[in-house]
């Protein structure tokens, strides 16, 4: 992954990603997708795989997210301000970066033929808050990963995936729009009222937002949103 300073816009992203895919036959790439919250990431790394998928042929890409590495319920618990880490659940510290790092570094060193072992990959259960471990199995066919989260441009907090992403791509979103787009969904998903959802955004998901727009300079491109 090269470091730019000015990224710039990436005009077409799917031709983009249909050209890694041909040109790369010999190992797996790993794409990162990068996002203030509410931009639309997992949104995006979605429709991004589907229309690849339609043209190399299914199964080829495939779109994870690092929500799985969250750190559980249980190990918050032991942190020296426990009410602190929950509430401030989904900061950078609140993450098991050094667990997503040998996880991508197992999606590259496995084989892309029939006889290599698949690579499994945790999920996130909302309803309880927790990972749910070998929620997704990414098989020798997924020539190509997407994978959407907000701090892998992070470099504080034990963060530095670097080396293990092909390239990384910020989702252009506005900060305004993204937190527009947040307090819609924690209105639908929580039932809060929109006082109540932009004051929980003020004290934890706006923080965040602050945090991954110092990334946005290291992405190798811009993706508009």
């Amino acid at each position: 992954m090269t470091n730019q300073k000015l990224p710039g816009i990436l005009p077409r992203p799917v031709d983009r990603l249909l050209g890694l895919v041909r040109s790369n036959r010999a190992r797996r790439t790993v794409i990162g997708l990068v996002g203030l919250p509410g931009s639309g990431k997992s949104t995006l790394a979605c429709r991004l795989a589907d229309e690849v998928n339609a043209q190399a042929g299914a199964g080829t890409v495939v779109a994870l997210g690092m929500d799985g590495f969250h750190l559980t319920r249980a190990a918050l618990s032991r942190f020296p301000d426990p009410a602190a880490a929950l509430a401030r659940r989904g900061a950078p510290w609140t993450f098991d970066p050094a667990a997503l790092a040998i996880r991508l570094q197992t999606l590259h060193e496995a084989g892309l033929d029939a006889d290599e072992a698949s690579v499994t990959w945790p999920g996130f259960e909302h309803d309880v808050g927790d990972p749910v471990e070998n929620s997704v199995v990414v098989g020798p066919a997924a020539r190509l990963v997407l994978l959407e989260g907000l701090y892998l441009l992070h470099r504080s907090d034990g963060w530095n995936l670097a080396r293990l992403l092909d390239e990384c791509w910020y989702l252009d979103v506005t900060m305004d729009v993204a937190l527009q787009r947040l307090t819609a969904r924690h209105m639908a998903v929580w039932g809060l009222t929109p006082i109540e959802a932009e004051a929980r955004i003020a004290v934890n998901d706006r923080l965040n937002a602050d945090i991954v727009l110092q990334g946005r300079a290291r992405a190798d491109w811009l993706v508009a949103g």
